[in-house]
């Protein structure tokens, strides 16, 4: 008689992880976290950059000249007239110095410093947006893997009741109380059963790998999920529409629009103050040594320093500076747009996660209802069939009904998870509470 899949005893307990634990994982582990957290420090890095340039930049120098031919000097004054030019300058020339340059008026630079820290604060609104991500992915992926253990609970079940019903069958027969057709029934309904059985376990199996994947951890770790998917009807029982009213105030997409709104903004003030005049100060101090030979004892260094400012005023640029606040102003106004439709298009999928949710809960009372029925009418059919009342055919609707309806109920649940997390997601829900540690239903937890 075939047997269903099962897992050997001598393998080890796999590590059971609860929900806020996968997800505390995940935001230590997951790569995409990782790496926008990378991207932050980087943009740091640029931002400390940028603000150097208010302060001095200070430059030592040295050279070395090797006259190869000198210069001809000829000299029109009375008494030189008709001789010929002579040579001056020396074989040997050396150079050392410092210099220092400093801005003291520069509209263009300072707003540039406003544009580096709005970058940083892009960032870091792209590591939070990686981390709701994270969070949603780790939330549906554990929630499969519920889902997936409790298709196989079905489908075993399914399958041990198969194998009840052709032994009862097989006795039937043997004591000609049972058909042969009945008996050939029983044996199909436990050969179908197996394969559901084996496809749902592999199933747990790849829900599994998904979940290691968005948690960053290593495949081959043993672990497993706490509890069951009926551990979270609980949030199911609320009005979804007590408050419609929902803002994208925290959703990471709208931050960031906003927050490249205000870059574009400040990239036209940028481009607009490069029309202003700037002012810098520099100073400079080197010394000097010119010889034949090359005995530094013998040189004699003259030292030369000066300090000053420049003003630089625009005047003309070819109309460069004019067209690139044109460009400016033409991506703000292309930002505006995409920042209304992208508000549009998360309305409506606010709309369609309530919709979900509220269908799921209308299918879960259903399918609660089915379940309660489906036991009764399987209970009494096979009640019936032992007695002699009813046939295999009869049986089996029986059990296809009562499968049918305990798949539905938790379809139901996992369907309202799932789009529960992805509105979370959506409103850019907080997860992280003051004392640092997940929570774990942020939007709804009542």
């Amino acid at each position: 008689m075939a047997s269903a899949p099962a897992q050997a005893d001598s393998a080890p307990a796999p590590k059971v992880l609860t929900l806020e634990q996968a997800l505390e994982v995940a935001l230590s582990e997951n790569a995409s976290v990782k790496v926008a957290d990378m991207e932050i420090e980087k943009t740091g890095y640029s931002r400390a950059g940028t603000y150097s340039a208010l302060f001095p930049q200070i430059n030592a120098t040295g050279s070395y000249q090797r006259t190869i031919k000198k210069q001809v000097m000829y000299m029109d004054m009375e008494g030189f007239e008709g001789r010929g030019g002579f040579e001056v300058g020396r074989w040997n020339t050396w150079s050392a110095g410092v210099a220092a340059t400093m801005p003291i008026v520069n509209a263009q630079l300072w707003e540039s410093l406003r544009l580096s820290a709005a970058d940083v604060e892009l960032a870091v609104e792209k590591a939070r947006s990686s981390r709701l991500e994270t969070v949603t992915q780790v939330k549906q992926a554990y929630f499969a893997v519920l889902l997936a253990r409790e298709a196989f609970n079905v489908y075993k079940s399914v399958y041990e009741n198969a194998v009840e019903n052709l032994e009862l069958t097989q006795k039937k027969y043997n004591a000609q109380r049972a058909s042969e057709l009945d008996l050939a029934r029983a044996k199909s309904s436990v050969a179908n059963a197996i394969p559901n059985v084996y496809d749902s376990e592999s199933s747990i199996i790849l829900s599994l790998w998904q979940l290691k994947a968005v948690m960053g951890v290593d495949l081959d770790e043993n672990i497993d999920v706490a509890g069951s998917l009926s551990d979270f009807t609980g949030h199911m029982f609320y009005d979804l529409h007590e408050n419609d009213n929902f803002s994208l105030e925290n959703n990471s997409t709208m931050r960031q629009l906003d927050i490249q709104a205000k870059q574009l903004a400040s990239a036209v003030r940028t481009q607009k103050y490069a029309n202003l005049p700037t002012l810098s100060l520099s100073y400079s101090y080197s010394i000097n040594a010119m010889d034949n030979g090359l005995n530094f004892s013998q040189y004699k260094w003259s030292p030369y320093s000066y300090i000053g400012l420049s003003l630089s005023i625009p005047i003309f640029a070819g109309g460069k500076r004019y067209h690139a606040i044109k460009q400016a102003g033409v991506q703000a106004a292309e930002l505006d747009v995409r920042k209304a439709d992208t508000e549009r298009q998360l309305m409506i999928s606010i709309r369609r996660y309530l919709n979900t949710m509220e269908t799921s809960i209308k299918s879960y009372g259903a399918a609660q209802s089915a379940v309660e029925t489906s036991t009764k009418a399987y209970d009494i059919a096979r009640k019936a069939y032992e007695v002699g009342r009813n046939t295999m055919t009869d049986l089996n609707d029986a059990q296809l009904q009562l499968t049918q309806a305990k798949l539905s109920v938790t379809q139901a649940i996992h369907n309202f998870l799932t789009a529960k997390s992805n509105l979370e997601g959506v409103l850019g829900a907080d997860f992280i509470g003051d004392d640092g540690k997940v929570i774990l239903n942020p939007t709804y937890d009542k």
